[in-house]
């Protein structure tokens, strides 16, 4: 069940050099233990406010939707190429009605001025307002999701700690996120649209899966970057900047792509690691996010077989000019050759050689490299993604029960043919004591963002 295609080259001694050269990237059960505890250890650290290569941020929110949320929300998602303005209609905890407007965000506002960017964001909600012609004698209440690592002191503050992705407006670093959309919308007259929460798109994920399924407790992306977030005892969160209203629970931001930054974890890190890493725009940072996710898992399988090609074990007669350039091999190419694998076909593969490669002439063995490469790659990122989540899942508060539900979106997760089973079985081998389900909560990011506005209002009006 947990296991790839053995390699079967033609030759012996060149099926060992090319065994020899892959065999850092095949995890033993002794480093999958050490992860794991290791992983422990970091979440321990940082929840205690003690240095950790995680954040285990306090999301301030502390309850999952429980049926009663009704009305109308809007919220703003912020993360892609595209900005997104969503009105949705809530009934009894369940979702009636949603209207959806996509606006580009060009690269001169996603890299330059802060100010400029967020400018934009107020004239879109301000449109987005007009064209649904939103009553302006009414509050309404906004969820803001802003898919960046930030430091958060209350539901509606988030200050950036660092753009990622395609990102950089370096005034907004060290910012409060929602006072400066605030300030836009001021300017724009949209005293009505109040914006009552600020978060990431695992926190959505999460939120999102709640309405789905009550049994959900945790929320993963697994696309271009990745991250996890789950449901907390609330007495093990020594961050807390507000005033205390008996929560007994909180929703913790993990932000595990930057697992491994102090370290931790380089006890498995490869010299093709490295070279993705030294390649990266963020170098010696979001280490484990560079092991499993969409924006480097093609990067990696690029580097490894380059790396056989010079040692003259993968397409020997073509020139290394004519291989792909750095960060030219997307991740796609990984699930498709990984597609070919369950169907045990060559014609994905053979297409991807010759238009990627430029291969005219393609042995077996090449055919079977590749093959090999991608299937390690992909494997050894559904374990480190299982491994994270199961250590969530075996931390769990008793009062939580025995059966979870993990809520879960991303790209890699929905297109790689092979990687969602690989994370399922893994995780089950890991949490022998409960009944897991993953179930996929597509666009958790915008439905999310409302649903969280939406327990915002209703703990403001619980604590007034």
């Amino acid at each position: 069940m947990y296991q790839i295609e053995q390699l079967q080259l033609c030759d012996p001694e060149k099926q060992q050099r090319v065994e020899a050269l892959l065999n850092g990237l095949q995890l033993t059960d002794d480093a999958l233990e050490r992860i794991g505890q290791v992983f422990r250890e970091e979440m321990d650290l940082a929840l205690k406010m003690k240095p950790s290569s995680l954040q285990m941020e306090n999301t301030y929110i502390p309850e999952l939707p429980d049926g009663t949320e009704s009305g109308t929300y809007l919220a703003i998602d912020l993360g892609g190429t595209n900005l997104r303005v969503l009105l949705m209609t809530l009934e009894q905890g369940q979702i009636l009605d949603e209207i959806v407007q996509y606006y580009p965000l060009p690269e001169h506002l996603r890299i330059g001025d802060g100010d400029a960017l967020f400018e934009y964001l107020a004239k879109c909600v301000d449109e987005f307002a007009r064209n649904q012609e939103l009553d302006e004698d009414r509050i309404y209440s906004m969820g803001f999701t802003f898919s960046f690592p930030m430091r958060q002191s209350a539901l509606d503050s988030g200050v950036l700690v660092t753009w990622t992705k395609s990102f950089n407006c370096p005034s907004v670093v060290g910012q409060d996120a929602v006072l400066i959309l605030r300030k836009f919308l001021k300017k724009y007259k949209r005293n009505n649209i109040e914006i009552v929460a600020i978060l990431n798109d695992t926190t959505g994920t999460l939120m999102h899966g709640a309405i789905m399924d009550k049994n959900t407790r945790i929320g993963i992306v697994l696309g271009t970057g990745s991250n996890g977030c789950y449901m907390e005892r609330s007495s093990k969160v020594l961050h807390w900047e507000q005033e205390r209203h008996g929560e007994r629970h909180v929703v913790v931001d993990v932000e595990w792509g930057a697992f491994g930054d102090n370290g931790v974890l380089d006890f498995i890190k490869t010299d093709y690691d490295r070279q993705v890493d030294e390649g990266s725009l963020l170098k010696n940072s979001f280490t484990f996010e560079k092991y499993i996710s969409g924006k480097y898992l093609g990067e990696l399988c690029r580097c490894i077989l380059a790396k056989l090609h010079t040692e003259k074990l993968f397409l020997p007669q073509v020139a290394a000019e004519d291989l792909p350039q750095p960060w030219t091999f997307g991740s796609d190419n990984v699930s498709i050759i990984e597609h070919d694998t369950l169907r045990n076909g060559w014609e994905n593969v053979e297409n991807i050689l010759r238009k990627k490669f430029n291969a005219l002439q393609i042995e077996a063995d090449d055919l079977q490299i590749i093959r090999y490469v991608c299937g390690l790659i992909s494997k050894r990122a559904a374990q480190l993604v299982a491994l994270n989540t199961s250590v969530l899942l075996n931390g769990m508060s008793p009062e939580e029960g025995d059966d979870i539900t993990i809520a879960i979106d991303g790209s890699v997760y929905k297109h790689h043919p092979r990687l969602r089973q690989w994370i399922i079985d893994y995780t089950a081998l890991w949490t022998k004591d409960k009944t897991t389900k993953y179930m996929l909560a597509d666009d958790g990011s915008g439905k999310g963002a409302a649903v969280v506005a939406a327990i915002a209002e209703k703990l403001r009006r619980q604590n007034l």
